[in-house]
Order: C-alpha cells, then sequence, then structure tokens
C-alpha cells in the first residue's frame, strides 16, 4: 500500500494520549482523523459515559462498532480508537479487512494513571486507581494483538511520538 493511501487506527490504554498523538499525526500527513468517541457521541448527540449508564455497555460496544465501521468505510486515514474498542474482536476484524494498519500506543500504567489523573474527561468504567490497574492489567492482553507497538515514553512528548509513527510507517 502506498504512502498516501495507508490508513492508522490507534489502540491503546485510556490516558496514553491516543488523540493527541492522532491530532499530531493528522497535521504532519495533512490529512483528516477521526476520535471514534467523538464520533460517537456526535452520532449519538449525548456523551458516553450517559450512553453506558443508560443503555449498558453491550449495549455501547454495539453502537462502537456500527461507528467504526461506518467511519473505516469513509477511508479516514487516522483514527484514534477509545480504549476499550480494540477489546471486541469484531473491531479488529474490521480494522485488518480493510488494511488498515493498527498502532498500540504502549506505557505504564503509571503514565497513563497520571493523565487520566490530570484529565476532566469522565471515565465511567473506573472508579479509583485499583480499578484502573485492573482494568490496564486485562486490556494489555488484546492491545498486544496490534501489528505495531510504539512505547510512549514519558520523556516523550505526543508530536514525537506522531513524528516517529510518521516516519515508521508512513515512509515503509
Amino acid at each position: 500500500m502506498s504512502q498516501n493511501q495507508q490508513r492508522v487506527v490507534l489502540t491503546g490504554f485510556m490516558g496514553v494520549g491516543k488523540s493527541t498523538v492522532a491530532r499530531h499525526l493528522s497535521y504532519l500527513l495533512r490529512t483528516e482523523k477521526i476520535d471514534l468517541d467523538e464520533y460517537i457521541e456526535k452520532n449519538e448527540k449525548r456523551p458516553i459515559p450517559d450512553i453506558i449508564a443508560k443503555d449498558g455497555i453491550e449495549a455501547f460496544r454495539e453502537i462502537e462498532t456500527n461507528c467504526l465501521s461506518r467511519i473505516i468505510k469513509r477511508g479516514t486515514r487516522i483514527i484514534s480508537l477509545g480504549g476499550g474498542a480494540w477489546l471486541t474482536e469484531a473491531n479488529r476484524e474490521l480494522v485488518k479487512s480493510n488494511g488498515c494498519t493498527s498502532v498500540w500506543l504502549e506505557s505504564t500504567f503509571e503514565h497513563c494513571w497520571r493523565n487520566i489523573s490530570f484529565s476532566k474527561k469522565v471515565r465511567p468504567l473506573i472508579k479509583n486507581r485499583k480499578q484502573a490497574k485492573e482494568l490496564f492489567e486485562e486490556r494489555s492482553r488484546f492491545y498486544c494483538l496490534a501489528e505495531w507497538h510504539f512505547i510512549v515514553n514519558p520523556g516523550f512528548n505526543s508530536f514525537e511520538i506522531a513524528k516517529q509513527i510518521s516516519s515508521e510507517i508512513f515512509t515503509s
């Protein structure tokens, strides 16, 4: 696949920086990016915590898969997933079968927890550090199924990570 056609889907734990890296990658490649969580909220006209509270996590995951399918069919080149989207096998299959390259932004729990703690974003699946740590450990076995892994070192900023992804995936 040529550089002009390459499509990347970013996955990883909440707070790792998927949305920010996607924004920088979009800037570097001068192309559209879509954040799946933002797309869902816009499409459903309500925040994700409300969807989960009212409809349940299973219904949310179904909405998530349907929205991801629409985004992929649009031909969007840069997609950042929500932290739990990659756990759904149908989502992983959508990414793979449509020729997208999956990228796991991997970091330590401490790095992610620090970002989660400073964020004002409501995280409906975690109430405290212990729950977050358990979720982090549980999800890592799914994230590692991505084709590429990029280590998000707390010493790097998200723009540097985006440059690394751009040079290694889009110019190889």
